[in-house]
């Protein structure tokens, strides 16, 4: 089912797929004039916390795990980007090392894009710097809202609610009714919900007891969203 109108996507995803949709051509060739790709395999970094940016990446195929590193080695997922999303282009913009780690959650093609093209390009496309402020606004609103779900939620609550998220994500060749199989490792999931992985696997049991999912390995078979939606209690 289609969860329009019964839970605020807009609110828990970034939007940068739509930067260069669209382009104008000048703009889209200059961007893209030295473009490389390069096959990621699942867990391959793709760049590291305080490295400084030598360009941006486009994810033209796969997901990607944006995440930080605590003392002792653990990891916080801060986002998960999907086909068609941008990274590092902040590091880029602010002049500054990167502020995170990004690695592969699956097998992905990512494009690079010098530092100098994308400069360039912006320097000269109105297009291209009006959707990108109007991109760091809105992803600056999904990381509050996230930071508000880690103060004011369970960990049951959000579990389902980052379940719902991911299910988003994970859709492909879509249609009504059909389950979405969701493919992340218990540790990954528990790093994105902020909990360890002992309280994922008991959640989801109670989950799959309540048949508003399915497991088959390391997949997670949603079968009932709004299931989800109730749990994850966001208004």
């Amino acid at each position: 089912m289609s969860i329009k109108g019964i839970f605020p996507i807009d609110k828990w995803d970034f939007k940068s797929e739509s930067v260069f949709a669209e382009l104008p051509l000048a703009d889209l060739e200059m961007l893209t004039s030295n473009k490389t790709e390069q096959i990621y395999k699942k867990g391959e970094i793709i760049f590291r916390e305080g490295a400084f940016p030598s360009g941006i990446f486009y994810i033209s195929e796969g997901k990607v795990k944006k995440y930080k590193v605590d003392k002792d080695g653990k990891e916080q997922i801060i986002y998960v980007a999907n086909t068609g999303e941008l990274l590092g282009y902040h590091a880029v913009l602010a002049e500054d090392r990167y502020p995170d780690f990004a690695a592969a959650l699956e097998e992905s093609r990512i494009a690079f894009i010098p530092k100098e093209d994308f400069l360039a390009t912006l320097s000269q496309s109105e297009v291209l710097g009006r959707r990108l402020l109007k991109t760091l606004s809105h992803e600056f609103a999904v990381l509050a809202n996230s930071l508000t779900l880690f103060g004011q939620k369970s960990v049951r609550e959000r579990l389902a609610l980052q379940l719902v998220v991911l299910r988003e994500k994970y859709k492909v060749n879509f249609e009504p009714g059909m389950p979405v199989e969701i493919n992340m490792s218990r540790d990954d999931l528990a790093s994105l919900v902020g909990t360890v992985r002992e309280n994922v696997v008991r959640v989801l049991g109670e989950f799959k007891e309540q048949k508003i999912l399915q497991t088959r390995g390391r997949k997670i078979i949603i079968i009932d969203v709004s299931g989800l939606i109730g749990i994850a209690d966001y208004k």
